[in-house]
């Protein structure tokens, strides 16, 4: 028999009662959660800092969002990225550029370079799997690409490593459904 106002009021002993195993911590152990918890954010800030400082490049990992680029690069291939300022762009490199106005940058072969005689380089891209030139993709009135607006140049690349990273952005459902199973898992292993 249950009482009146008791059901749902109990949550069975199960490792899904974070808020329990919280209370049941004293402060040090709480402070040494909290402590770990920001050690690893921060070290990966510090990677990804280091890896801009090595690269260069203000984005030293990209992930290739569409088809453009094949047969070179495939959609969720992860390209490595380098962007020193001394190296001299040249017609069949391929680069990672913003262009004003968009967010997301493009992956494209640099297919002409104008050098002007006081060393200024502007260039043209293309998709690979593309029948015309970038010209429609720059801002209005840009018929060139500078390197200002270059984030870096493909040096090497892991072939669909990045399609996670896709499926997150496409499904945002599955994210949380695959955050929700990493901690359960998480839960479930601590309490064993």
């Amino acid at each position: 028999m249950v009482r009146a106002g008791t059901v749902g009021t109990h949550l069975p002993a199960s490792g899904l009662d974070i808020f329990g195993d919280l209370r049941k911590m004293n402060k040090r152990q709480l402070y040494y959660q909290v402590l770990n918890f920001a050690m690893i954010v921060s070290s990966a800030l510090m990677i990804w800092k280091g890896l801009i400082v090595l690269t260069g490049s203000e984005s030293p990992i990209v992930v290739v969002l569409s088809g453009s680029m094949e047969p070179a690069f495939h959609r969720g291939d992860l390209l490595f990225l380098t962007n020193f300022r001394e190296d001299p762009i040249r017609a069949g490199e391929i680069v990672v550029f913003k262009v004003e106005g968009r967010d997301i940058p493009i992956v494209h072969r640099v297919i002409k370079v104008h050098e002007k005689d006081n060393g200024d380089i502007k260039f043209l891209t293309k998709g690979d799997n593309n029948e015309v030139d970038d010209r429609g993709l720059y801002k209005e009135g840009q018929n060139w690409l500078e390197k200002k607006d270059v984030v870096g140049r493909a040096r090497g690349f892991l072939p669909y490593v990045g399609m996670v990273t896709i499926i997150m952005n496409d499904y945002p459902k599955f994210k949380y459904a695959l955050l929700a199973v990493m901690g359960a898992y998480v839960l479930l292993k601590r309490e064993s």
